[in-house]
């Protein structure tokens, strides 16, 4: 693979796995409000305003910004029963079509996720319940979100492209995250 392809590929894909580590953080926040509401409504019997809000609002962006990383370790959901019937050099084709529907899917996105995320940020968008907290910085992670799985297709698709013995179809090889 050229160099800087190299560079890129390995830049988009450190960055996305440092985004996951750091999103992965947020269920220690996630977990304790989502404890808080159940032991609130059902063992005192006050059910609270903003626990079970707060976790929703926090687990948009975790589950949008894990999604990136989880594309370079083939961590979606894919057609398994079609990639192992087939020989390597249809799976490279395979993939080599199936990187280009995710770039095109997440540049579609985009065209309307910038303009939906500016809206709620001028507007200064609030969820509007009892609680009532802005909702618009949750909105922006959106077309963040998007940009990243964009650049990860890309450098996945490059990889694909240049190295024919990458399309191997199989995942990478698992990071323990501590």
């Amino acid at each position: 693979m050229p160099k800087l392809v190299q560079i890129f590929y390995d830049g988009v894909t450190t960055l996305n796995r440092v985004i996951f580590k750091l999103s992965s953080l947020a269920m220690f926040v996630i977990v304790p409000a989502m404890l808080l509401a159940v032991v609130s409504r059902y063992v005192f019997n006050a059910p609270s305003s903003w626990a079970m809000e707060l976790a929703t609002l926090i687990f948009g962006p975790y589950f949008l910004l894990t999604g990136p990383y989880l594309l370079h370790e083939r961590g979606h959901v894919s057609l398994d029963l079609v990639q192992h019937a087939v020989g390597s050099k249809t799976r490279r084709v395979l993939e080599l079509i199936n990187y280009p529907v995710i770039i095109a899917f997440c540049v579609i996105l985009l065209i309307y996720a910038v303009p939906f995320a500016l809206q709620s940020w001028d507007y200064g968008e609030t969820s509007y319940s009892s609680w009532n907290p802005p909702i618009w910085p949750v909105k922006l992670f959106i077309p963040v979100a998007l940009l990243l799985l964009g650049l990860q297709a890309v450098a996945e698709w490059l990889r694909i492209l240049l190295e024919p013995a990458a399309a191997t179809g199989e995942p990478h090889e698992p990071e323990v995250i501590v």
